[in-house]
């Protein structure tokens, strides 16, 4: 089946595999490099649910996603997934995210060997004692480096001052305590569990044969799937409570650095029907409020209160969402007050309609150019897939927007009551 948009003159080749794996690709021809991600619907959230095979109760130690992501590159015969790729000339990688493990790669060429290798070394867990933990090790040592990344630190304050609960507010590879716990046993349940085909999807992007890409796919992947249906995964009933307003922390850095957030009441998340629509909403209300076009940018800039430009963006999932802006400046406190005035300001008066047809302009922009960025837009995708949203009719849903709906939605949201102070200062001599 093709999904297709008119606008964009783009179509996805969409098909459920037999051992019901969701399997996706766009044909972009004339485009040199070529794409493939393999992800899975699991993420540093999901610490919580119901074992699909044994109907027992489980609850994981925090890291335990992104060690799984590590592990997943020893093979049984003592070499480095990687190692193949190299060898074909291509680049890979992966990353775990709060609600997403991803497996990729891009090369110019031999990409049937890299996809069927990619597909080949996910389907293959090889976890023992001993190389679970020297994982360990290794992982601490990026712990470690994060904790001394001052932009990592300021995202991950933020994150934690507004969630007391959620566990969304743990850093995504755990913590030295938690990772010592991780078990072999525990990698393997994870990996029975989550890595189910019907848990994951396929998304390949670039100039390729469609059907014989599909083919090679089906030859590929095993036909067994583990369990049928939904994994029943025990979420978190977050609160509106913050958890502190003001955060700081001391790192080696010359500026101070700080962090504006906005944590999504509960009561929207409830509420939400469409997650697309609330994206497309929430991505405007961030352009126009805090973007590098904004009155606020421009006057904090223009004034020597901070250096650079304002660094905004909005996350938004089915159980959690907020909005941050971030930048340096020597008077912190001095920002804060003004943008606290400005969003008074937006909340009483609204957007005007010529800033709202502006932005929404720039924002198809924007999405049409995202698709010569193949693999963000794959990542995309299959990231929004995953939380039943549609990220093709990003531009559909955005032309469906009302100015007064987002005045409102904006009003609703941009609640001082909800805000967070992130700030990183220089170490004092």
């Amino acid at each position: 089946m093709y999904i297709k948009n008119s606008c964009l003159k783009e179509q996805i080749y969409k098909e459920k595999l037999k051992n019901n794996m969701d399997m996706f690709i766009m044909d972009k021809k004339g485009f040199e490099k070529k794409y493939a991600v393999l992800a899975v619907n699991y993420g540093s959230n999901d610490l919580e649910y119901i074992n699909p095979h044994t109907g027992k109760h489980m609850l994981l130690h925090h890291g335990i996603a992104h060690f799984l992501e590590h592990k997943m590159f020893e093979m049984p015969d003592g070499s480095d997934a990687f190692t193949e790729f190299s060898k074909y000339g291509a680049n890979a990688n992966a990353f775990t995210n709060f609600n997403m493990t991803a497996y990729l790669f891009s090369a110019t060429d031999n990409f049937d060997e890299c996809l069927k290798h990619l597909i080949h070394f996910v389907q293959t867990p090889y976890f023992t004692d001993k190389n679970v933990e020297k994982e360990k090790g290794i992982i601490e040592q990026e712990i470690k480096m994060y904790d001394d990344d001052p932009s990592w630190q300021l995202f991950f304050s933020s994150i934690y001052a507004m969630y007391k609960d959620h566990p969304n507010s743990i850093d995504i590879a755990g913590t030295k305590a938690t990772i010592a716990k991780i078990t072999k046993e525990e990698l393997y349940d994870c990996y029975s569990t989550f890595y189910s085909p019907s848990n994951m999807a396929l998304f390949v992007v670039g100039d390729v044969d469609v059907e014989k890409t599909a083919q090679l796919i089906k030859e590929t992947v095993k036909d067994d799937n583990m369990f049928e249906g939904r994994i029943n995964r025990i979420g978190i009933n977050e609160s509106d409570e913050l958890r502190q307003k003001i955060i700081t922390k001391d790192l080696e850095i010359n500026t101070p650095m700080f962090s504006i957030a906005y944590k999504e009441k509960s009561k929207s998340i409830l509420e939400t029907k469409n997650l697309l629509k609330k994206t497309v909403q929430m991505d405007l209300i961030s352009t126009l409020a805090f973007g590098t076009t904004s009155d606020l940018n421009n006057y904090l800039y223009e004034n020597g209160y901070i250096y650079g430009q304002l660094n905004s963006g909005s996350t938004f999932n089915n159980d959690y969402g907020y909005m941050t802006i971030d930048s340096e400046s020597d008077n912190v406190q001095k920002v804060v007050e003004i943008v606290n005035e400005y969003v008074e300001k937006i909340r009483k008066q609204g957007f005007t309609k010529a800033d709202f047809d502006r932005i929404k302009k720039q924002k198809q922009g924007e999405y049409i150019k995202l698709y010569d960025y193949t693999s963000s837009f794959a990542n995309l995708y299959l990231s929004m897939y995953f939380q039943g949203a549609d990220a093709f009719f990003y531009n559909d849903e955005l032309q469906k927007i009302d100015l007064d709906e987002l005045n409102q939605l904006a009003y609703n949201f941009l609640d001082e009551k909800m805000q967070v102070l992130s700030i990183i200062n220089p170490i004092s001599n």
